[in-house]
C-alpha cells in the first residue's frame, strides 16, 4: 500500500476547500459561530475540518470509504490484519478488546496492576477476573509486568479462561518476554490481549521492545497520541489472527463510540500513521539517542538514579524502552511528588507522573537537545538544592498484596451499598474504585475486601499529596461498601 497517502486527511482538506454551505452540525459552522477568542487561537483550518459523518466523509461506525482505507493503511503499518481507529482513547480500545471476547461469568486472566479501563470493561461484561501478581521492584518501589511463570500457573488453574491480558510495555517502559507469553497462551488456544498504551513507537525500531503484533498477539490497544504524534484521545486497536472475530470487534467498538466522532482526531491518526510508516525508525532513533544521552547525564547527578540496561536479566525485565526516563529521587530526601512540584514551580517543567520515590519523564520524537538539556539543568539544580541537605528517605514498599476478591466486580458495583468512614472500613467489601492517576492503577476495585494495609497505603498517598481518585467522596473520608446483613440471632 502507498503509506505516503492520507486518504482521510486528504479528503477532509478537499471537502473544506470546496467550502460547501453547511446545514448540519457542528453548529459553529467552520468557526463562524465559535467564541471569537477561541476561534482566533485555534484557527480556521482546524475548525473547517471539525465535521461529522456526512456521506462524503465515511462513517467510523460502518467504514466503507476513506476511513476504511485509512484503517487498512494503519493495519499494514503496524503489522496487523485489521486496525480500528478510536476517538475514545485507548480506554475505549481496551474495553472493546475485553467485551469482544468476554461475557457474563467468563474468566479473564489479568495483571493486578491494570489500568482502570480493564476493570470497567470487566464490570460491563460481567466477567470474573483472575488476577496475576506483577513483579515488584523493591529497589525502585514500582511494579513491572507479569512473568511467563505466573501466566503458566494461572492457565494451569484456569484453562477455561476466555483471554489473557498483559501490559507491554509498562508505564515505566519495562517488558517481560511477550513472545514467550503469547506462545504459551496460544498453546491453550486462548487469545492474548495487550495493553500497548505506552508502546506506539516500539513497532518501528529493532532496539525497542517487541510490539504486540510482532509477538503474535491477537489484539493490542495502542495510544498513538501518547508517543506516536496524533492528538490526545486518538488511539488504535490492532487485530491479528483468527482467534477473535473482527466483525464482533466492529460491533462492540460501535456500541462504545460516540456517533459524533471527531474528524480532527481521526485525521490526526491518519497523518500520524503516515509519519510513523515513512519515518518511524528515524523518529524512534532520534528519541532513543536523546534518551541515552539524558540517562548518562542523570546518572552522573548526585542523588539521582535512572535505570537502564542494568535492570535487565529478570523474568519480568526482559527488555525496556529507553525513551522512558524513570528518575529515582529518594536519595534527595524528597518524594517524587515533591520533585514534580519543584520542577513545575522553579523551571516550568511538567513531567509525566510522580510517585513516592520516582518521577517519569518521556523523551519523544518531539524533543530536541535543547529540551533535554533544559531538563538536565533543572535536575542538577534540584540535586544541588536537596542532596545531603535532607535526610534520604528509606525505601519502604507498602503496597499490600492483592486483596481478596469476594464478589465479581459487576455484582459489587450494582449491590446495595452504604458509606462508612475509610478509617473504619477494614474487612468490608468495597463497591467503588480507588486508584492513583496517573497511572490509573486501582488500589481497590469493586468486590475486593478492604484491608488495613489498603487503608494505610491510601492515607500515605494522601498525606504526601499524590492524586488518589475514584470514590464518590472526593475527600476520601468515606468509602462506599456493600451493605452487610445483620446476623440472625
Amino acid at each position: 500500500m502507498d503509506q505516503s497517502s492520507t486518504p482521510l486527511f486528504t479528503a477532509l482538506r478537499r471537502h473544506a476547500e470546496r467550502n460547501p454551505l453547511q446545514f448540519h452540525i457542528p453548529g459553529h459552522k467552520k468557526g463562524r459561530g465559535s467564541d471569537a477568542e477561541f476561534r482566533a487561537f485555534l484557527g480556521d483550518n482546524a475548525l473547517s475540518i471539525d465535521l461529522i459523518n456526512i456521506a462524503p466523509l465515511d462513517d467510523l461506525h460502518q467504514p466503507e470509504g476513506i476511513i476504511d482505507q485509512a484503517q487498512k493503511l494503519a493495519a499494514e503499518a503496524f503489522g496487523a490484519d485489521y486496525s480500528f481507529f478510536s476517538v475514545q482513547g485507548t480506554s475505549g480500545a481496551i474495553m472493546t478488546m475485553i467485551l469482544s471476547v468476554c461475557g457474563p461469568g467468563d474468566k479473564i486472566i489479568v495483571p493486578r496492576n491494570v489500568h482502570k479501563s480493564v476493570l470497567s470493561a470487566i464490570i460491563f461484561a460481567g466477567a470474573r477476573p483472575v488476577f496475576v501478581a506483577p513483579v515488584r521492584d523493591r529497589n525502585l518501589g514500582i511494579d513491572h509486568g507479569v512473568t511467563t511463570t505466573a501466566v503458566r500457573r494461572a492457565l494451569e488453574r484456569h484453562p477455561d479462561a476466555k483471554a489473557v491480558l498483559v501490559i507491554n510495555p509498562t508505564y515505566f517502559g519495562v517488558c517481560a518476554n511477550l513472545k514467550e507469553i503469547v506462545d504459551l497462551v496460544h498453546s491453550y488456544d486462548i487469545p492474548v490481549l495487550v495493553d500497548e498504551a505506552h508502546g506506539a513507537l516500539i513497532h518501528f525500531h529493532d532496539e525497542l521492545p517487541l510490539s504486540a503484533m510482532q509477538a503474535g498477539a491477537d489484539m493490542a490497544a495502542t495510544s498513538v497520541h501518547k508517543l506516536g504524534g496524533s492528538m490526545t484521545q486518538s488511539s488504535i486497536l490492532n487485530v491479528k489472527g483468527n482467534r477473535v472475530n473482527p466483525h464482533r470487534i466492529q460491533t462492540i467498538f460501535s456500541m462504545l463510540t460516540t456517533t459524533s466522532t471527531s474528524y480532527l482526531l481521526l485525521a490526526s491518526l491518519d497523518t500520524a500513521r503516515r509519519n510513523l510508516a515513512l519515518n518511524g525508525r528515524k523518529m524512534a532513533e532520534h528519541a532513543i539517542s536523546l534518551a541515552r544521552y539524558a540517562r548518562r547525564e542523570i546518572n552522573a547527578i548526585p542523588g539521582l538514579y535512572c535505570f537502564g540496561d542494568d535492570i535487565l536479566g529478570g523474568e519480568a525485565t526482559f527488555s525496556y524502552d529507553p525513551t522512558k526516563l524513570t528518575i529515582h529521587v529518594r536519595h534527595l530526601g524528597i518524594t517524587g511528588y515533591e520533585a514534580e512540584n519543584w520542577l513545575r514551580e522553579k523551571f516550568n517543567i511538567e513531567i509525566e507522573l510522580s510517585d513516592m520515590y520516582n518521577i517519569l519523564a518521556l523523551i519523544t520524537p518531539g524533543d530536541t537537545p535543547e529540551t533535554v538539556d533544559a531538563l538536565l539543568r533543572a535536575l542538577r539544580e534540584m540535586s544541588d538544592t536537596f542532596y545531603r541537605v535532607n535526610e534520604a528517605k528509606e525505601l519502604v514498599v507498602k503496597i499490600p498484596e492483592i486483596p481478596q476478591l469476594s464478589l465479581t466486580p459487576r455484582d459489587a458495583f450494582y449491590a446495595e451499598t452504604e458509606f462508612v468512614p475509610l478509617a473504619e472500613s477494614a474487612g468490608r467489601i468495597i463497591a467503588e474504585f480507588i486508584y492513583v492517576y496517573p497511572p490509573g492503577i486501582p488500589i481497590l476495585l469493586p468486590g475486593e475486601v478492604i484491608s488495613q494495609a489498603n487503608i494505610d497505603y491510601i492515607l500515605d498517598h494522601l498525606q504526601v499529596g499524590l492524586p488518589v481518585k475514584g470514590p464518590e467522596d472526593p475527600t476520601l473520608k468515606y468509602v462506599k461498601v456493600i451493605v452487610e446483613e445483620p446476623p440472625i440471632s
